[in-house]
């Protein structure tokens, strides 16, 4: 790429976002255009289904709501394909303000009933009495993080979940090795995303600070949150819920969330398999817990990642988000987010981005 050939460019967190022309010259109506608000959309009609799944349903619902083959036989992104240049660019529009939020919470380093491997941080070099006179110095320290489970900010990747032997795509167990997944790693994801971010505030919805542990989150909800809001969730989006887990463990202290959580009840996947959404995620790990489906534990885990091929955002902190959103009266954002760069990776720590 020639210098001359960059009609203009946005660094967003580590990410380079490039708008480029043919003729080296800014290719104005390109931009112009992906600014504008987009058209109206009008969501697809779906089969409503009952509260009432069992492990039955839930194996169907693996086969109906399935994005396998979608993207050819060998595909590794799911339905991050979905997110394309033009909706990067529609989302870029979507930061007037010039406000950044993040999604992260602050990585925990104390054991509790909701943090069992807490954070590992020490000093591999603390300055001694002769840093004080010496010309140059620095320090060092070393990080430690097993991220997976309710404790800390991450996205998990198309490998981290099996149903039968299988993950996204039908590609088989036997490609994870002690090595880490040859096939739908987090590397796949190295390019970062960079979509819009819709925010769904279930407490806000039903004017309380926080969702109690266990509440299940149903269509209807979905459904009024959408007309509350004034926002339609569209293909393509990252989809934040907010159940307020961090407000509640701010007020009466942590939990055992693994066995206790609000979240999205099973019965929703069609709705979202309607709207195409590439990402999901919630400040706990999205599925009610207990799941109210019988000898399944994560069902919208299952559904998502194996069936639909799309990747979580777990135990984001969407506090300030909410707080933001609801200030500006804005529940769309751009979404930017940077997975570290793992090969073979099931997934990685993550401080998301919303900019408004």
């Amino acid at each position: 790429m020639r210098y001359g050939q960059m009609a203009g460019c946005f660094v967003l967190g580590a990410l380079v976002v490039f708008f480029l022309s043919t003729d080296g010259q800014p290719d104005a109506a390109t931009v112009a255009e992906a600014m504008q608000s987009p058209a109206a959309y009008v969501p697809p009609a779906f089969t409503p289904e009952s509260r009432e799944l069992d492990q039955a349903d839930i194996e169907r619902l693996v086969d109906e709501l399935s994005n396998w083959g979608r993207w050819g036989p060998d595909d590794q992104l799911g339905a991050a394909n979905l997110i394309t240049p033009e909706k990067r660019l529609a989302a870029l529009g979507l930061a007037t303000e010039g406000i950044t939020v993040s999604l992260a919470h602050r990585l925990l380093k104390d054991e509790a009933d909701d943090v069992p491997l807490p954070f590992g941080h020490s000093m591999l070099g603390v300055p001694d009495e002769e840093a004080a006179s010496a010309f140059f110095g620095g320090v060092s320290d070393r990080y430690e993080i097993s991220y997976h489970g309710y404790s800390h900010s991450h996205i998990d990747s198309l490998c981290h979940i099996l149903h039968k032997g299988q993950m996204y795509n039908g590609v088989s167990k036997d490609t994870i090795t002690e090595e880490g997944c040859s096939h739908a790693s987090i590397v796949n994801l190295q390019g970062g995303i960079v979509t819009r971010g819709v925010l769904v505030d279930v407490p806000r919805l039903k004017g309380v600070p926080y969702l109690e542990p266990g509440t299940p989150i149903y269509v209807e909800d979905l459904d009024a949150w959408e007309q509350m809001a004034g926002v339609t969730i569209q293909p393509g989006d990252a989809v934040f819920i907010r159940t307020g887990r961090w407000a509640r463990r701010a007020e009466v202290g942590p939990w055992n969330i693994s066995q206790n959580a609000a979240g999205l009840h099973a019965s929703t996947m069609p709705w979202f398999k309607s709207r195409d959404v590439s990402f999901m995620g919630s400040d706990a790990a999205l599925d009610v817990v207990p799941s109210l489906v019988e000898d399944v534990r994560l069902p919208v885990h299952l559904l998502t990642i194996v069936a639909m091929g799309v990747d979580l955002f777990d135990n984001q902190d969407l506090e300030a988000l909410a707080e933001t959103a609801a200030s500006l009266n804005r529940w769309e954002f751009t979404l930017v987010a940077g997975p570290l760069a793992v090969e073979n990776g099931t997934g990685s720590p993550v401080n998301a981005l919303a900019i408004f």
